[in-house]
């Protein structure tokens, strides 16, 4: 074993990286072992140097991130400091000076990933990135490394572990939104401002990561259509139920049928009872896969929090170390075929749509004649009445996402629709 260690910096000190500088030291000999040199975590770089941080040296802390990055010795610098700037200029700083990259930084990869793998590869060094997708969860590497003699078509999954706690207490408690997430914030699962969440910002990144991985293409985060799970009641999951369903939100990156483009979309769907990602409970993470050779895999385990993320984190850590001993460098951008991303609109996918009308005969006919006109097929009709009111709730059979949209607007214009009540995409059939 080589006695010189290779030197570990990390940008940022809080609930994971705390956690990577604790099971550094608490299993220094395991890594060593593992990597064919002792490993030493040389400079942490935080915001407030007065912390004090348990199992630390005090002399191993500066708030200069900047000359941490540019001191030279540095063999792997991780990064979990998050978002857009510092952290790109840091990382970029780190590669010009001759250190390798782990990131956990999925808002920075899924924005500037194309720059920062050009970065990397002009100056010989690595970029990891397991811990910026589903905790720890293997995924990333799987499909940079164990598929990538296969063709993967379709990737989906729940990603983001705040909004599938929410969505699962309100499947089985009952509970409304809100109620859902304050029992969320309270457990510590959801932000003080669960924006980023519920509103499916973190997972649209996620997506565009997965997606570029998976299809090798470049997908930003700006290519990800979205939608947020804030409008999903109560009355939502009992109709799901009606259908043998349950609500989730979902990440999904396909490829078109006819292989020419891609696209990745977040938001909320329903899913039947007898898909796989159906029973991730609580603030589990899970991905489906799909690809020609393997079939159907799925990775399933905790996707946030502090030695979850840290075990992802380490697993990159001893991978760019033994690279560095072997004076290589692991897989960069791949980015050869250059699909292009399609919008939501050329999408094909199911619609569940409740409607409120006006309880008189005619209605349904009426209805009907707007789905026929945009080239919408109806699966299945369910329709209640009383006192001078009616819901309708149609479900309709696979069709673009741009007709089932024009339909919902022409509904609306319909003088029995009082008002739609929920729209709601159908997935995993």
């Amino acid at each position: 074993m080589r006695t010189r260690p290779l030197k570990v910096a990390l940008l940022g000190c809080g609930v994971v990286g705390s956690e990577v500088a604790r099971i550094m030291t608490t299993h220094a000999d395991d890594l060593a072992a593992r990597i064919g040199a002792p490993v030493e975590l040389a400079g942490v770089a935080v915001r407030r140097a007065d912390k004090v941080r348990e199992g630390i040296a005090p002399e191993l802390i500066t708030t200069d991130a900047t000359a941490l990055v540019k001191r030279g010795d540095i063999d792997v610098i991780v990064e979990v400091i998050g978002g857009v700037e510092p952290a790109r200029t840091l990382i970029t700083t780190a590669f010009e000076h001759g250190a390798s990259v782990v990131s956990a930084n999925k808002a920075l990869l899924a924005q500037d990933g194309a720059s920062l793998y050009a970065a990397a590869q002009e100056h010989g060094q690595d970029l990891y990135y397991e811990a910026a997708v589903a905790g720890a969860i293997p995924l990333i590497r799987p499909l940079r490394e164990s598929l990538a003699g296969d063709k993967i078509n379709r990737v989906m999954g729940i990603v983001n572990g705040t909004t599938n706690f929410i969505l699962d207490k309100m499947d089985t408690s009952g509970a409304g939104y809100s109620e859902a997430l304050d029992e969320a914030t309270a457990l510590g699962y959801a932000e003080a401002d669960p924006t980023a969440d519920v509103e499916g910002f973190d997972a649209a990144a996620k997506a565009a990561i997965l997606a570029g991985i998976a299809f090798h293409t470049r997908v930003r985060l700006d290519d990800v259509y979205r939608e947020g799970m804030t409008e999903v009641t109560a009355a939502d999951f009992a109709s799901a139920k009606q259908m043998g369903c349950t609500i989730k939100l979902l990440a999904i990156c396909e490829r078109a049928a006819d292989g020419e483009s891609v696209t990745a979309r977040v938001h909320p769907a329903m899913i039947p009872l007898s898909h796989p990602l159906a029973s991730v409970r609580e603030a589990y993470n899970a991905v489906f896969v799909e690809a020609d050779a393997a079939g159907r895999l799925m990775f399933y385990g905790p996707g946030a929090g502090g030695s979850p993320t840290a075990s992802a984190v380490l697993g990159d850590v001893v991978a760019v170390c033994r690279n560095r001993l072997n004076e290589a460098t692991g897989p960069g951008e791949s980015a050869y075929t250059q699909l292009p991303v399609s919008s939501m609109g050329e999408v094909v996918t199911r619609y569940h749509i409740s409607l409120d009308v006006a309880d008189k005969p005619g209605v349904l006919a009426q209805v009907a004649t707007v789905f026929a006109e945009h080239g919408v097929s109806i699966d299945t009709v369910r329709q209640k009445g009383k006192d001078g009111e009616a819901s309708l709730v149609v479900v309709t059979h696979r069709a673009p996402d741009a007709a089932l949209s024009g339909t919902v607007e022409a509904l609306r214009k319909l003088d029995t629709v009082r008002g739609v009540a929920s729209i709601m995409r159908v997935e995993g059939e």
